[in-house]
């Protein structure tokens, strides 16, 4: 757009609860103001002490998220990511423990007795890397002599690490973003999160008249016994705010409902916010209408007269968006999708990425998304025994799904479950996807039917198995107290190693006549998201592809399997990568596209064509689809249609 001469700040706090989907909202802003026309950035600010998420639990902080450059960050970020097409970097996520961060390790502090075991010894290695970057600037005397503390010090690390980032581009575009939005991790009230509250409060003035907007998102609940939308909790956290040098600009209240007039006076009052900058989140049928949502509100016009953007920038055109949402809410014709996994059911954000690649391509298909979460444990033979009644609900569920897909994880618990389900989709002729530890345990189930090696395995279940049919890549190294992925409880020891592939690397089409080929494009290459530590075994490789698998995609050495598909089944296909992380609304991930499109009776060879004017590397599907009728995106497995209860859940909770 040009014409912004300073950088511009929109900075998203919570308030009240955790969970209210303070994500979504500053994702959905930043969609808005693009549509505007301006260069939009993101930086997600966390004050827990991890350097990254790479070892935190699902369970309390949902999916690890991987960025291309390799990072392993929090959700968040994969909704920027969706939401505006951008590809952001390890950079646009600060945690305090970055913030802290070693800038040479030479620093050997030796632990004390209580930190001699994991977790306190990872507690320590942290905080250890936390003061070293402020020590190593205090011997060097930058300090020039003055009291190192949290304030300035760590509060101007702070304020630095965004001004650089900010400028920064991510539409790989040249030249620098225009606006940031910053969105400040936690609630308003955490003790963590106060380093990070004084930099922003001081980072207000810093950035000067006109270029600092800050929008609270807070909840207005309604009690059931009284009827009515309460404002108390709001007041309240905007009380906390300003006690922490902070005031809104705008609030973004979440509520079951509009708010009504008289309770957006009261707010206005009371929190010193005009009328026109209290914004409704109120429920709606999928998180794509959010955008929608505060433009309807004018929500763009408060921000951009805050930021003196009002003369510089265009009506907002979200014409294709809409269109992806209202077409959600249409659909009719379901598709069952049976997804077989061990861990995090009860967790509604742990397999995001999961759900919303579904999702997109459910959209292109024209099909209504009917997710079935099966417990890989209830599929063994050990739990018709102990269990029945859930050995036959589990097996109900796979019988009855149009496809199965089998995501990544890691760890012992399930596998035989997941060995299973590969099995019984292959000798059905039901479309399946497996990724990363998916497409390993369909490797191990066919080598053990179709091979007959029975005991065949993966040296991460089995160091000592007779057929290794997948072993660890020998560039992984050691790294004591470190958690494999999803933080798996069973790699928590002294022993445990980093994954050495972890990030964008390069597939290549060892053939075009094949589904994968066909429905990237049939392009030479693609560039996938991985993040595993096992590969297949190269010694194997012959005696798998002379029984029937036939491995299409390879890395650029071509030694490393990265796709495999079986050519006489509708569609069998499982991949190293995480095809999840790079699928957006509008452009579906090609594989999660097949796998819907196959589960629907719509993929055939006379389907896939080569999408006009994609080029060489990772691209939307083009494929003819027969129209689905149209009425709501997502079910849960009892394939109740459900709304959004929660703007971080993409069309509804997972169910148990």
């Amino acid at each position: 757009m040009g014409g912004v001469e300073k950088m511009k700040y929109v900075v998203v706090t919570s308030g009240v609860v955790s969970g209210l989907g303070n994500g979504v909202a500053a994702s959905s802003i930043g969609a808005v103001l693009k549509a505007c026309g301006l260069r939009v950035t993101f930086i997600k600010t966390d004050p827990y002490l991890n350097t990254d998420s790479r070892t935190m639990s699902p369970s309390e902080n949902g999916e690890v998220f991987v960025l291309d450059d390799g990072s392993e960050v929090g959700i968040d970020l994969g909704n920027y990511e969706r939401f505006l097409d951008v590809e952001l970097t390890g950079d646009n996520n600060i945690t305090a423990g970055k913030i802290y961060q070693v800038l040479n390790m030479s620093f050997s502090l030796q632990p004390p007795t209580w930190a001699s075991s994991y977790p306190f010894s990872r507690t320590w290695y942290v905080l250890v890397r936390f003061l070293q970057h402020v020590l190593d600037k205090e011997r060097r005397g930058d300090y020039l002599g003055k009291t190192v503390q949290v304030i300035p010090h760590i509060t101007d690390a702070i304020q630095e690490w965004i001004e650089r980032v900010a400028l920064i581009p991510v539409d790989g575009r040249e030249g620098r973003p225009e606006v940031c939005i910053v969105e400040l991790g936690g609630t308003i009230g955490d003790i963590e999160s106060r380093p990070f509250m004084e930099a922003l409060s001081q980072f207000s003035y810093r950035a000067e008249h006109n270029n600092f907007c800050l929008v609270h998102v807070s909840l207005v609940p309604v009690i059931d016994i009284v009827g009515e939308q309460k404002t108390k909790p709001t007041q309240c956290s905007v009380q906390s705010l300003r006690e922490l040098g902070l005031k809104p600009n705008l609030l973004a209240c979440r509520s079951t409902t509009p708010l009504n007039k008289n309770v957006k006076e009261k707010l206005s009052q009371s929190c010193h916010v005009p009328d026109d900058c209290i914004i409704s989140l109120n429920n709606v049928p999928n998180i794509w209408h959010v955008p929608s949502l505060l433009i309807d509100q004018k929500c763009h016009e408060a921000i951009m007269g805050i930021l003196g953007l009002a003369r510089l920038t265009v009506e907002p055109k979200l014409d294709a968006w809409m269109n992806i949402a209202r077409t959600c809410d249409q659909l009719l014709a379901p598709v069952r999708i049976a997804v077989v996994v061990e861990k995090y059911t009860n967790v509604s954000n742990a397999y995001q990425s999961i759900l919303e690649a579904m999702l997109h391509a459910s959209v292109v298909c024209q099909r209504r998304l009917v997710v079935d979460w099966v417990p890989a444990s209830d599929l063994d033979v050990e739990t018709a025994n102990e269990s029945p009644d859930l050995h036959e609900k589990a097996w109900g569920l796979l019988k009855g799904a149009d496809g199965v897909l089998v995501p990544g994880g890691c760890g012992h618990g399930g596998v035989g479950g997941k060995i299973l389900a590969a099995k019984y989709a292959r000798e059905n002729n039901v479309p399946y996807l497996g990724i990363c530890l998916g497409m390993q345990v369909a490797i191990i189930e066919f080598a053990r039917s179709v091979l007959g090696l029975k005991d065949a395995n993966s040296t991460e279940f089995d160091a000592g198995t007779r057929y290794p049919c997948l072993i660890e890549m020998p560039e992984v190294t050691v790294a004591a107290a470190f958690l494999w992925t999803f933080a798996c409880s069973e790699c928590i020891n002294t022993d445990s190693k980093m994954q050495a592939c972890v990030g964008s690397r390069r597939t290549f089409f060892r053939t075009m006549d094949c589904k994968s080929a066909k429905l990237y494009g049939s392009v030479n290459y693609t560039d996938e998201r991985h993040r595993r530590r096992y590969e297949v075994n190269p010694d194997m490789v012959g005696e798998l592809e002379s029984a029937g698998v036939e491995f299409v995609g390879t890395d650029e050495t071509g030694d490393r399997m990265e796709i495999l598909e079986l050519p006489w089944h509708p569609y069998f296909v499982g991949v190293q990568f995480h095809p999840e992380f790079r699928s957006r609304p509008g452009k579906p991930s090609p594989l999660f596209t097949g796998l819907i499109a196959a589960s629907s009776g719509l993929l055939d060879a006379g389907m896939l064509q080569s999408p006009a004017g994609l080029e060489n590397g990772n691209g939307p599907v083009s494929m003819k689809v027969a129209s689905g009728a149209s009425g709501g995106g997502y079910a849960n497995a009892s394939g109740l249609e459900e709304g959004l209860l929660g703007l971080h859940v993409s069309g509804a909770a997972l169910a148990h």
